[in-house]
């Protein structure tokens, strides 16, 4: 009887203690992007302690950053490094493109190639670059190999005279793709390159450079749903072709007029 009623003492102890919210003890952030991107806020974050601030990661389009409708499908990475007050700043650690528009690339009687090439820039930056290739045909393995051997040598030279903050700057404008796929040329013809996705493996000494000089205003949605009408139409087109290429040719029936007839005799 005694066990029974010290246990029921310390039950009813536990129900009166009163349980602490740990979500009103935390404390909202504002989340920046770099001086590559004008330090914008990108979005917030909670937390209890500034330290667990550091290691977290976040994405953003770069049409969230321009408002140019054309980059909804390309997603920048950074990582907050630290805090000032409330005030969270980042570092920029790769972009990636998103999987509609790759899935969006690839169609059936094309080859795509995947490449991964390792570079140094100018300002000492070690950066894992991943390409992909689109060839309007199958393509044989020899080419494929000479078509990496290409792209290598011409990320390299690139890399060489430009600072992060120039690769950045022609990933998301698609110079470097399109220098990229000049190169590939004389191997086999290339319909399109596309810098699929970049890490930076070590950071340089230096900080990068703002690429964003003015942020235009966004868009009204009445011209982004044109944009994405024309986007639209042009898939459709490009199915349309394809389906025609690949249905077989009909037979065509010979008919005879009424007035070619000849008369029966």
């Amino acid at each position: 009887m005694a066990g029974a009623s010290s246990a029921s003492k310390r039950s009813k102890g536990n129900a009166g203690r009163k349980v602490k919210d740990k979500w009103k003890a935390k404390e909202w952030y504002n989340v920046h992007a770099p001086r590559m991107f004008n330090e914008t806020v990108i979005g917030e974050t909670p937390a209890s302690d500034p330290e667990l601030l550091i290691g977290r990661t976040a994405e953003v389009t770069v049409q969230d950053l321009t408002g140019d409708f054309s980059k909804m499908h390309i997603k920048l990475k950074f990582k907050i490094t630290g805090a000032e007050g409330h005030e969270a700043k980042t570092t920029f650690v790769g972009h990636d493109l998103t999987s509609d528009y790759v899935r969006r690339l690839t169609r059936r009687k094309k080859t795509k190639t995947d490449h991964v090439v390792d570079v140094t820039t100018s300002d000492g930056y070690f950066i894992r670059i991943k390409t992909m290739s689109i060839a309007e045909r199958r393509i044989q393995t020899s080419q494929e190999e000479g078509m990496r051997s290409c792209i290598g040598i011409a990320l390299n030279e690139i890399a060489k005279e430009t600072t992060l903050s120039g690769i950045v700057k022609s990933i998301i404008s698609g110079d470097l793709a399109k220098d990229v796929a000049r190169a590939c040329r004389v191997v086999i013809p290339i319909k399109r390159i596309e810098i699929r996705k970049t890490e930076i493996i070590r950071a340089g000494d230096t900080e990068p450079e703002s690429i964003i000089e003015n942020i235009p205003e966004a868009k009204p949605v009445e011209e982004a749903v044109e944009e994405e009408a024309v986007l639209t139409e042009e898939a459709v087109e490009e199915v349309s072709e394809e389906a025609t290429e690949e249905a077989p040719a009909e037979e065509e029936s010979e008919e005879v007029s009424d007035s070619e007839e000849e008369p029966a005799e």
